[in-house]
């Protein structure tokens, strides 16, 4: 018995059973999501509490919904549709994968992490310091649930000088640096990004409402959150506000609260023409990213002038919602095949 389970311990892990053991991690999660509803406690709350303390934009409301995100993923049916659409090799040799996490919005990085593993691959990966705390638990489940991804994941704050392979997630600038420094490997890159949505005026009281989600949720920090609006002239910039005011208690979080003071002050000193409902400036702009608290916005008088200037700066969107694009709301509920800057990231490991 001792020898079976020594090779059990030890035997590489085929496709079916890094699937079966990401579903029992989301059974798990079915479980904790339930008693989080029904407040009960359970080892997610001290969990919420420390990725707080970290990181202030953290609010456990906001965590929730990352793991939400996450558990949607997290079952048979969805990673057996996903995989299928690839070749897995029969035998694997596994590479080193270095992935540079970002820590903008909870569990930014888990996608990148379930890629590495669920490819056969082995992730070594420099985790932010803003965001460590949930995926560190999740990853300590995983290895309860499948002790055998112990040798397949390093958390590491060394450089990656033996890995085969780079994911790198940051800024224009830092990602001018990871291009150089790791030119001689085969890498995926991601920079800066942003959201659009262009709205006909015709749009519903409940569309804007789900649009304020695209807006707000992860208080705008992430990549696939609204900070640009596309609207025809003559827009009812009231009937807008009316229709997000569900989402005005992130006035509450400090952190957002300093940052709409701050813009605020900073807009009226220079003169800018400023709509306000006391949490969200609207703010005409040509600009397409707009600080937290604020929203930019820009009239058309065609959705050809609309189209003709989204092409010229495809490369900045990471999604976009309304005419063309998902429907309101849709934002930032992405599937498990809705690669961050449109890579592929599980064809590029599986092909290293």
């Amino acid at each position: 018995m001792l020898i079976l389970q020594r090779y059990c311990q030890t035997k590489d892990m085929e496709l079916k059973d890094r699937i079966n053991a990401f579903s029992l991690l989301g059974n798990q999660l079915t479980t904790w999501l339930e008693q989080i509803e029904n407040k009960v406690e359970n080892p997610l709350t001290p969990v919420f509490h420390q990725a707080f303390h970290r990181n202030g934009w953290f609010e456990e409301s906001q965590i929730i919904w990352a793991l939400k995100a996450v558990h949607s993923w997290l079952n048979t049916d969805s990673l057996e549709k996903w995989t299928s659409a690839y070749t897995f090799p029969e035998v694997i040799e596994p590479k080193v994968v270095g992935v540079i996490m970002a820590g903008n919005i909870p569990l930014v990085g888990f996608h990148d992490y379930l890629s590495v593993l669920i490819s056969g691959n082995k992730l070594q990966a420099k985790l932010s310091s803003k965001d460590e705390v949930l995926l560190r638990f999740l990853h300590h489940e995983l290895l309860r649930i499948e002790p055998r991804f112990k040798s397949m994941v390093d958390f590491s704050t060394e450089r990656f000088n033996n890995v085969n392979a780079i994911i790198a997630t940051g800024s224009d600038n830092s990602s001018k640096y990871f291009e150089y420094y790791f030119s001689k490997k085969p890498h995926i890159i991601r920079r800066n990004r942003t959201s659009v949505a262009v709205l006909t005026g015709k749009e519903g009281k409940e569309e804007m409402n789900a649009l304020g989600s695209d807006i707000f949720r992860y208080f705008g920090l992430g990549c696939r959150s609204v900070t640009k609006l596309f609207l025809p002239k003559g827009f009812d910039v009231d009937w807008f506000y009316s229709g997000i005011m569900a989402h005005g208690a992130l006035i509450n979080n400090h952190k957002y609260q300093n940052n709409y003071d701050y813009h605020k002050s900073v807009f009226l000193l220079n003169g800018s023409k400023l709509w306000d409902n006391n949490f969200l400036l609207l703010k005409e702009d040509v600009a397409l990213s707009s600080p937290v608290g604020t929203l930019f916005y820009e009239e058309y008088e065609s959705l050809e002038e609309v189209e003709s200037k989204l092409s010229e700066i495809q490369d900045q969107i990471q999604c976009r919602v309304g005419v063309g694009g998902f429907p309101l709301g849709g934002a930032q509920n992405p599937e498990l095949t809705d690669y961050s800057d449109n890579m592929d990231v599980l064809k590029f490991l599986l092909a290293l």
